[in-house]
């Protein structure tokens, strides 16, 4: 499908909204022909997480499939995405079980009700269920193309330095890397230790970067899950401090010390390059991180609504750019 040169539409989390999925495509000139959604002059980009919360998982997933098999889009591998796989591959290590842990009390019944929306779809429909992950693990974790960057979550060189020979051609994990992707480490330390592993690497680009709460602090996402790690800002140049770098409501920042996190964590990598993500569930109207960067994500998994960035070329990003669904 011939697409014009530098016209994308980079899409934020759908977490099985393919009702304000269609509206956004509808809303941008795209039209749905031979099964697939198209535009004649432009080329959608999908930044993960197509399963989880929403109330039509499956038919998020195909939307995007089509629109991936047809040439009319591109897509890369969310967190939820990578859950989902981990969730249906059996674990070596431990026989009966899979690598995310199904059946220990505690993390089972937890990672259930996190997939429980894509699973009341696909847990009865055994060919479905693993004709969706096959294709799930097709997916890149980050595409680096001649006009921009996408990455669910963190654009982090020197992990992708990292993964690349790890890697199957196009950024792609393996069946075989999952082991390694889902083996976390025991300790706080290790986890915040520079040293790359694979298991870092993966983290990061897919559920952003993290860091070990001061103090024993612990806070409740939006999920209801306790928390002993915050994301932050990674996007963020210089020296920063635990209260200016977590993304966490004001309240729960505000009880921060205003101490320096560490620094072999990744400063923002501001390139040539436009750099777009989704996965922080941004509220308010969108905006602009820096004007090289931008998060497509505003909630639409949370009852926000689904956002896209209609990009055309232009290196420095400008707010007037982002669309958002009107359902």
């Amino acid at each position: 499908m011939k697409v014009m040169d530098s016209a994308y539409d980079i899409i934020g989390d759908i977490h099985g909204q393919a009702d304000a999925l269609a509206a956004l495509l509808r809303q941008m000139g795209y039209r749905e022909h031979n099964g697939a959604w198209r535009h004649s002059g432009r080329q959608a980009i999908l930044v993960g997480d197509f399963v989880d919360r929403g109330p039509k998982q499956v038919d998020s997933v195909m939307m995007v499939r089509h629109m991936v098999d047809a040439g009319s889009a591109l897509a890369v591998m969310g967190n939820h995405d990578f859950n989902a796989i981990a969730w249906y591959l059996p674990d070596p290590a431990n026989p009966g079980d899979y690598l995310r842990p199904r059946f220990s009390s505690k993390d089972g019944k937890r990672n259930r009700q996190q997939h429980a929306k894509f699973l009341d779809e696909v847990e009865d429909r055994p060919s479905l269920h693993k004709e969706i992950i096959d294709w799930l693990l097709s997916l890149p974790l980050w595409l680096d193309l001649p006009e921009l960057r996408i990455v669910h979550a963190c654009w982090h060189s020197q992990f992708m330095e990292y993964m690349g020979p790890r890697l199957l051609p196009g950024a792609l994990l393996s069946a075989e890397l999952m082991q390694a992707a889902t083996s976390e480490p025991e300790s706080e330390a290790e986890k915040d230790s520079p040293e790359p592993s694979i298991f870092k690497a993966v983290d990061m680009l897919l559920k952003g970067m993290e860091v070990t709460l001061p103090g024993g602090r612990s806070f409740i996402d939006k999920s209801g899950i306790p928390r002993t790690r915050a994301r932050v800002r990674w996007w963020a140049s210089g020296p920063i401090s635990y209260r200016e770098a977590t993304l966490l409501d004001g309240s729960l920042r505000e009880q921060l010390p205003d101490l320096p996190i560490p620094r072999h964590l990744p400063t923002c990598q501001v390139t040539e390059k436009p750099t777009f993500f989704g996965h922080y569930s941004f509220a308010g109207p969108p905006r602009l991180l820096l004007p090289q960067i931008a998060c497509v994500d505003y909630g639409a998994g949370h009852h926000g609504p689904l956002c896209a960035y209609r990009w055309a070329g232009e290196t420095t990003l400008t707010a007037n750019h982002f669309c958002l669904a009107q359902t």
